[in-house]
């Protein structure tokens, strides 16, 4: 069946030429180069399939020019969709640092505090872990820099983060390392933190506060391990 002109928007047929220039003219817009990624990889395999459907379509039937264009309409909107998603999903190292900017310095105490409000509330069912969540992870960086564990940065990322502290605690480095994944998810990817998640980055941040860097050895033990050589002696 020809599509008639009224059921696309009610203006004179585009023929097969046009609707080419059309998205040639739509495809070489600054924002669709600005840099390579994987939405220009998309926008870059939809060009290519782009002229070939137009050989094809405009052949296979006498229709084919209106054919033509209504793939047009479907793909620009697709690329637009594309395009846009693909700053929003920042990679590794276009996070931004852990602390938002221009939030208020926190002490370790603080973070703590304020988690374990967020996290009442998510139980109480106003709300999600997310907050508590990030708070808790906040509150391990605090308070490795509060010991001297690291330096104080205030850039430093949650993967930067996870790689300097998993080096200093070799025995807790797979869990820093999923920690720094699950902010970057709830901070950055839409995700939704569980009550699991939130007591999983709060075990780590209290394993944290009682290990010595470098030993991965829990402080509570190892005094008790000192303490019983003494009485040995």
């Amino acid at each position: 069946m020809v599509i008639g002109p009224g059921l696309i928007g009610g203006t004179a047929p585009i023929g097969r030429d046009q609707a080419q220039r059309l998205a040639r003219d739509e495809l070489s817009k600054a924002a669709y180069h600005q840099h390579q990624s994987v939405p220009q990889a998309i926008v870059n395999f939809i060009g290519k399939l782009l002229r070939k459907i137009f050989d094809s379509a405009s052949n296979a039937t006498p229709g084919g020019a209106w054919t033509v264009v209504a793939l047009v309409l479907v793909v620009i909107i697709l690329i637009a969709i594309a395009v846009r998603l693909g700053p929003l999903r920042r990679s590794a190292t276009q996070r931004a640092p852990i602390t938002d900017a221009g939030a208020r310095p926190m002490t370790a105490r603080e973070l703590r505090e304020q988690a374990e409000a967020d996290a009442a509330l998510a139980s109480a069912g106003k709300g999600d872990y997310s907050t508590a969540i990030l708070q808790r992870f906040r509150a391990i960086a605090a308070s490795l820099e509060e010991r001297a564990v690291l330096v104080p940065d205030a850039g430093r990322t949650a993967d930067e983060l996870a790689a300097q502290a998993g080096r200093l605690f070799p025995g807790q480095a797979t869990d820093i390392a999923a920690a720094a994944r699950l902010f970057d998810d709830l901070r950055y990817d839409d995700g939704t933190g569980a009550r699991e998640d939130y007591e999983r980055v709060r075990q780590l941040d209290d394993t944290l506060g009682k290990a010595r860097p470098g030993a991965g050895v829990v402080l509570a033990n190892a005094g008790a391990a000192n303490a019983g050589a003494a009485h040995a002696g």
